[in-house]
Parts: structure tokens; C-alpha cells; sequence
């Protein structure tokens, strides 16, 4: 498939461009962004193999140049260089948006100190595209990848369990199974959606009560983008006082500290603890 750009290349500012590609599925690409590399003099990307599929599925015949975690910083100042020259440079990862969870800040950062202008050509996230089908609340924390050691994964999700809103991560399916325990020791009464090959062939979403959620018996395939719901409200069902709990409350009150009488009243009732409590300071203050 050839895309023939609507823009000549003067009309493109020179710059650094941030540009999404597919999840999975290479029609997942936007006309601009197909537009955008077919300009480009250099795309840097993760993996040259991997994004040479999607290069040559649309002709795309720009430079490539490797761009990882381990080289990124190396190549910083090459790139900067041509940047300055007055080149349109790409930058894209081996699948959905550049520096979100993958190389890019780096150099995003080093533009900005630069004065070099940064140009985002939206598309595919895995985060929204996970977070549209979970079904749980749009207020939400992406975390990114955990940490690899026991004792910072552990603080990490105790912390994270006190976020009231939706939480969404990723995951290798090779730690899936030793994060289960502690997600399920953290986020008990929430619910859980684990995304796995987005867009692809073997595309699957397992959705889960956390309490429910089993260990793994065989290794999935593909990296894992998991939502966790928010947390769920309990309704407050407490019953009201009523006036045989007010009399006894009033026979108590010479006898029993406020602690103890809203202890005792509290056990064996649904009546919330606060309501029986300032009954008694009412009439506390009114003897």
C-alpha cells in the first residue's frame, strides 16, 4: 500500500516528531502518522526488525537508527545535531506511544533544553485502549512497569492501594504470577482486567473479581496491560437510633463512659458508631 502524502516536505517543520504506531495490528496507523515517517530523514526506533514490518508494509524508505534504553543517551548527541541542522526526525516505538513507558524522555528533554520544537502524532496507547473496555471509572493513575525487587514492588502496591481511582499498568507474563498474591493481598473488594496481546491474533481480556483472581497455570504470551477498578464504595446502611436505644442510652449514661456505651450499643446494632456517639455528648452537655 502506497500513501501518497498531502503536504510537500517544506511544508513540515523541522523537528523532533513523536509518532504513535500500531499495537498489533499495522491498519492501526494513522494517515498522518504514515505521512510523517514517509518525511522524515531518520526514524529512530527500538528495534529496526520489528519496525521495518510496518515501514515496508506502507514504502516507507527512511533512515533508521536504533534507539533503546542501552544506547539512547549515546546517540544523544548525533541526534541533536542533525536536529539542528534543520532535519525531521521520528521517533517511534516498537508499538503504540514513544517514551510512554519507553525510550524517548530522554531526548525528549534533551530537545526542550535545546529549543528544538517536539510534535506528538497521536494514535494507539495500550493504557487508553485497556482503560476504554474495562468499564471502570475514566479517573485514573497510570503506573507504568514495577520494579523488579520484592521489597519495592511491595510498598509500591501497599501505596498504590490507597488511590481511590482506577489504576492501570504493565506487566511481563513473566511476573504476572508473583505480583497475583500481593494484588490480591492490596486490592481486595476491587475488580480486575488483565489485557493481553492488544489488536493481535490472540487477543484476550480476562476479567476478574481480585479476590477471585488465581494464579496462572500455564505462561501467557505477550505483555500485559492490567486495570484495576477503583475502589468501591460501601454503601452506609446503618440503622438510625431509636427511641428504645435512646432510653437505654439514657440509663447508661451516669454509669458507662461515652466510649463504653457506644461500644456496647454499636456491637450487637448497625447503628454507626458516630450517631451513638454524639447522642451521648448531647446528653452529656444537656446534664
Amino acid at each position: 500500500m502506497i500513501i501518497k502524502p498531502q503536504f510537500k516536505l517544506k511544508e513540515y517543520e523541522n523537528g523532533l516528531y513523536l509518532v504513535s504506531t500500531p499495537l498489533g495490528n499495522l491498519k492501526d496507523i494513522t494517515l498522518r502518522a504514515i505521512e510523517v515517517l514517509q518525511q522524515s530523514h531518520y526514524i529512530l526506533c527500538e528495534d529496526t526488525r520489528v519496525s521495518k514490518n510496518l515501514l515496508d508494509k506502507y514504502q516507507i524508505k527512511s533512515k533508521l537508527i536504533s534507539n533503546h534504553k542501552f544506547n539512547e543517551k549515546k546517540n544523544l548527541i548525533k541526534i541533536i545535531e542533525y536536529l539542528k541542522s534543520g532535519k525531521i526526525i521520528s521517533l517511534i516505538s516498537d508499538a503504540g506511544t514513544p517514551s510512554i513507558s519507553d525510550p524517548g524522555s530522554v531526548l525528549v528533554n534533551e530537545c526542550i533544553n535545546n529549543s528544538i520544537r517536539i510534535f506528538p502524532i497521536p494514535g494507539p496507547s495500550a493504557v487508553s485502549a485497556a482503560l476504554s473496555i474495562s468499564g471502570f471509572s475514566d479517573k485514573f493513575l497510570f503506573y507504568g512497569f514495577f520494579p523488579d525487587k520484592k521489597n519495592l514492588l511491595k510498598t509500591e502496591l501497599k501505596r498504590l492501594s490507597k488511590y481511590e481511582n482506577t489504576l492501570v499498568f504493565f506487566i511481563s507474563p513473566k511476573k504476572i504470577n508473583k505480583i497475583i498474591p500481593e494484588i490480591k493481598k492490596n486490592f481486595s473488594g476491587r475488580k480486575i482486567v488483565l489485557c493481553r496481546e492488544i489488536t493481535k491474533f490472540y487477543e484476550e481480556y480476562i476479567r476478574k473479581d481480585i479476590d477471585d483472581l488465581e494464579l496462572f497455570e500455564k505462561e501467557l504470551k505477550g505483555e500485559l496491560t492490567v486495570v484495576i477498578s477503583e475502589k468501591l464504595r460501601i454503601k452506609n446502611d446503618s440503622e438510625k437510633l431509636s427511641e428504645s436505644d435512646k432510653n437505654i442510652i439514657s440509663t447508661m449514661i451516669k454509669k458507662f463512659s461515652i466510649k463504653e456505651i457506644t461500644h456496647l450499643i454499636s456491637e450487637n446494632n448497625k447503628i454507626s458508631k458516630k450517631e451513638i456517639y454524639n447522642y451521648c455528648l448531647k446528653l452529656k452537655n444537656e446534664n
